[in-house]
């Protein structure tokens, strides 16, 4: 089965499931949907920062400080996840990714999907798939800022970002 044959649940502004569609469907007409965003820490707390392939069916080429994607229809975000994360840092038997929040992304087309944001500790030796990602590292979170400019990243990653570093201020600020 191809990526665009993935069945995805469609779901409203409330997030709340109103039918089933393949991917490609989904992304043709779009359709609103979910998606999980993991970020990824080394033990050293350095950030997983990787460039999508060209093959990618949205944002090829481009950066990204998560991992993760689409969730299955049926699926939870969290078993989607630790199924993404596995996935694209190539492990097995990560601890499972602690949930942050979650928000409504929309894109400049009007298309939006419910975005739940994860984080996970990976202390494991990574081995991304090679169809998913390009180029990797783990990079120290001042570095991954310097480059918020001058690297291309994936839109809905770096609102994620730009959300996440908002949620852990005002989570800093009690």
């Amino acid at each position: 089965m191809s990526a665009a044959d993935e069945i995805l649940d469609v779901v409203d502004e409330n997030d709340q499931v109103i039918g089933v569609a393949p991917r490609g469907r989904v992304y043709a007409e779009g359709l609103r949907h979910r998606c999980v965003f993991i970020q990824a820490r080394d033990a050293d707390g350095r950030l997983f920062v990787h460039r999508r392939t060209p093959t990618k069916l949205v944002f090829p080429s481009l950066y990204d400080m998560f991992v993760g994607g689409v969730v299955g229809a049926g699926e939870s975000y969290a078993q989607a996840a630790l199924r993404e994360a596995e996935e694209e840092l190539g492990v097995s038997e990560l601890p499972e990714p602690r949930f942050l929040f979650k928000f409504l992304y929309e894109d400049d087309a009007g298309h939006g999907w419910w975005s739940a944001v994860y984080e996970v500790r990976c202390e494991l030796p990574v081995n991304p798939q090679v169809e998913e990602v390009a180029w990797h590292a783990f990079l120290p979170e001042p570095e991954v800022v310097a480059h918020l400019d001058d690297w291309e990243w994936v839109p809905d990653g770096l609102a994620a970002y730009q959300r996440l570093r908002a949620h852990r201020a005002a989570e800093g600020s009690r």
